[in-house]
């Protein structure tokens, strides 16, 4: 089966907010196994349904004790403040400090469809808190001031570019906001 393509900034995808998932069927588990292996190979420790086409909120991750998914999920507390060089899949070799709560509190579903309830400190935080802004259309360059989102959508041009790429939509047509 082919690996899932990871979407990157200018995807429309990547700026809608996901809806609930309604059913956790067969289908849904097969799919997050083909994400999971999307995101080992990316590498990284989590990808979220946008980032792989899909408008629904779940996303899969692995904080170092093995792989698991998230359905539906919700940060229902925060608490303190926490900078931190944080990159992102979907904006290929690019990081900034982005200062976020220390610690949350999220629930959600499990594949099975069992409730769960995890609280978080620092970069586990911050990954749940990251793939929840992309179930919400966030990505990292909201976080940005206008002078600092320029110079990352000129550098992100610049890869384009490199990559061979003459369309000045960039892939697939991408457009830079």
């Amino acid at each position: 089966m082919e690996t899932l393509a990871i979407r990157v900034f200018g995807d429309p995808v990547l700026k809608r907010v996901s809806e609930k998932v309604q059913n956790i069927d067969e289908s849904l588990a097969s799919l997050c196994e083909r994400m999971l292996e999307a995101m080992y190979q990316a590498p990284g420790i989590g990808l979220a349904a946008p980032q792989v086409g899909i408008s629904k909120r779940f996303f899969v991750y692995d904080y170092g004790d093995g792989p698991k998914i998230l359905i539906n999920p919700e940060i229902v507390d925060t608490d303190g403040e926490w900078e931190y060089d944080e990159g992102c899949l979907s904006i290929p070799g690019l990081s900034w400090n982005i200062v976020r709560p220390k610690q949350i509190h999220i629930v959600g579903y499990d594949i099975d469809g069992r409730e769960v309830s995890i609280e978080a400190d620092e970069l586990e935080s911050r990954l749940f808190q990251h793939e929840m802004d992309h179930l919400n259309g966030k990505l990292l360059l909201d976080y940005l001031d206008e002078e600092q989102q320029k110079e990352a959508k000129k550098v992100l041009r610049q890869m384009i570019m490199r990559q061979g790429n003459d369309d000045p939509l960039g892939p697939k047509g991408v457009q830079f906001p």
